[in-house]
């Protein structure tokens, strides 16, 4: 019996309440008495309660009383004056938005919509300078969209006037982008899952669609149920829409960010003036060229490079923009905010997040991608990501703390058995395997997965003598990438880890940018994995990111500490009478 669409906006079965993240309702998101009882139509406050733990980290100081006769030294009243005018600054802009607790809403949400949000309770409490904090984990499903004049059949003539298809500030359309965000105050981890728009997920009232007609058809609330149902019911506090538009100008207000641009990007499509042209390198980027950087999709990797270059410019962003000048700044992002922004949020859980967020460490900012295989030009109409439910439950549990349902879910039975005949097609084990068997090391540009392969074989593709043997080492799929230039450092680190009982491994093209630290990329949140590999090359530094070969387990991006760790080592050994 085919499923009939639900109409946009139209009322949601509520979801069950529950407490995935380990804390109870009655936590607060907010200071005092919240007003958020008494409105009708919209989740009650993040939790904001008692004081956060002090932070380990160097705080405000304040100067010592100097002793008679002694100056106080001019580096000493800088720093003085540098705080005081950054209090001040922050007082200023504290003053100007006057924190509300009302949701920041550009559509009203029907009290079946808000309530798939209300789920956990407050969140927020009064903090240092009495600011919103945290006081438990938080989870914030961000929806990016882009819609144009040609996407609404209401301004359908506005494209012909204009003679192009401009962008529409709206938030109804496809969503362009999808991330989770995990906000967690007991260990100040922040964690940001990237879902791939074209995920094949169960819509409800839809089917088995790509994940972005969830928002379009059903708006935040059912981008937000289609995410929960796929993450093993994963409770989603807050959502931010927010369009393209928005992105250019919050990045302006911030002053731009800093990335490394990995290729040559040049593009041009008239019919939507989009022109885009930057070159190769570390530069400086305003906001639109930022959107350039984000929109620039014809490379090889598709949508997934869309995916990976999304979360190099959100790591940058973080480090750079959200420190605690940007508090200053608030007022001119809350215009802005205000404009191309849908979000249930309040100004005051806003603070709260951006507080948190700019006390993030880079050591302590996690991100990962849903785990899944591109399905094949043969098996369906359009172009899918496929989820790998196991390593998806993996995910939910390690970083959102939701364990996989004893019992597939009633309704979903169609769906994950879906699921696990994509995984059995393709050329990876699926949800029913095991464990990955070692492999054969190549250098071709995929994944050979035999369980066992002669000494010839392996010969003649590395045009070297070494055999592989068979270990009991983890069966990772590691590939390395080299950012040196020097072929020996690749080589070396082939030799080391191959020594270390490591055989499934590959090494794939160049990293563009040269790097001056090895690092060692959880690409699918294997921390431990991942450090085991730092662990049998000495050195490297441990990231959970997707940046790298989407098929590996782990990504090794070779710098120049590898290359100079081996040269000492052989000029040590070269040295007479050593």
């Amino acid at each position: 019996m085919p499923v009939t669409p639900r109409k946009r906006n139209a009322p949601m079965r509520p979801r069950p309440q529950g407490n995935s993240q380990g804390s109870s309702p009655q936590d607060a998101w907010s200071r005092g008495a919240s007003p958020w009882g008494q409105r009708s139509a919209a989740s009650p406050p993040l939790p904001i309660g008692g004081k956060p733990k002090k932070s380990s980290q160097t705080g405000r100081r304040t100067a010592a009383k100097p002793a008679q006769g002694y100056r106080v030294p001019w580096v000493g009243i800088a720093l003085v004056l540098t705080v005081a005018s950054l209090l001040s600054a922050t007082a200023g802009a504290l003053l100007a938005v006057s924190l509300s607790s009302t949701p920041l809403l550009q559509h009203q949400l029907s009290s079946e919509d808000a309530a798939v949000f209300d789920q956990n309770g407050e969140a927020i409490a009064s903090g240092n300078l009495n600011l919103p904090a945290l006081n438990r984990p938080v989870n914030i499903l961000l929806l990016g969209t882009k819609v144009l004049t040609s996407d609404i059949p209401d301004l359908a003539n506005k494209s012909e006037e204009l003679g192009y298809h401009a962008l529409v500030n709206t938030f109804d359309g496809l969503s362009d982008t999808m991330l989770l965000l995990r906000f967690d105050p007991r260990d100040n981890k922040l964690t940001l899952l990237s879902i791939p728009r074209d995920t094949r997920a169960n819509v409800p009232g839809l089917g088995l669609v790509k994940m972005n007609e969830a928002n379009l058809e059903g708006g935040p609330a059912l981008a937000a149920q289609t995410t929960s149902d796929l993450l093993n019911g994963v409770g989603i506090d807050r959502y931010v829409r927010v369009n393209i538009q928005a992105i250019e100008k919050l990045i302006d207000a911030l002053g731009g960010v800093e990335v490394y641009v990995p290729q040559d990007m040049k593009y041009q499509d008239d019919s939507q003036h989009l022109y885009i042209n930057l070159k190769q390198g570390q530069q400086r980027l305003n906001g639109d060229q930022a959107l350039q950087f984000l929109r620039f999709r014809y490379d090889s990797k598709g949508d997934i490079g869309r995916v990976q270059r999304q979360q190099v410019l959100m790591r940058a962003f973080i480090e750079q923009a959200l420190t605690p000048r940007t508090l200053a700044r608030l007022p001119k992002v809350l215009s802005i905010v205000r404009s191309h922004l849908d979000t249930n949020l309040s100004v005051e859980e806003l603070f709260a997040l951006v507080n948190f967020a700019s006390r993030t460490q880079r050591s302590d900012v996690q991100m990962v991608m849903l785990p899944g295989q591109f399905s094949s030009p043969d098996d369906y109409d359009a172009s899918y990501w496929l989820p790998h439910q196991d390593e998806i439950d993996r995910i939910a549990k390690n970083y959102f703390e939701v364990s996989p349902p004893p019992g597939v879910p009633q309704g979903l039975e169609d769906y994950y058995a879906d699921i696990m005949d994509d995984a059995d097609r393709g050329d990876r084990p699926g949800p029913g395997d095991d464990a990955l068997r070692p492999g054969r090391q190549t250098r071709q540009g995929r994944w050979d997965l035999a369980a066992t392969t002669s000494e010839g074989d392996l010969s003649e593709e590395w045009g070297q003598g070494d055999s592989l043997r068979e270990t009991s080492a983890p069966p990772l799929r590691i590939s390395i990438q080299d950012s040196t230039g020097d072929p020996a450092a690749v080589d070396r680190a082939l030799s080391q880890l191959s020594e270390g009982g490591y055989g499934n491994l590959l090494v794939q093209s160049d990293w563009p940018e040269p790097l001056e630290k090895t690092r060692i990329i959880a690409q699918k949140g294997d921390v431990q994995g991942a450090k085991a590999v730092q662990q049998a090359l000495g050195l490297g530094e441990v990231q959970v990111d997707s940046i790298g070969d989407i098929d590996s387990d782990v990504t090794i991006l070779v710098g120049k500490d590898w290359l100079q760790r081996i040269n000492r080592r052989s000029a040590w050994r070269d040295t007479p009478g050593l």
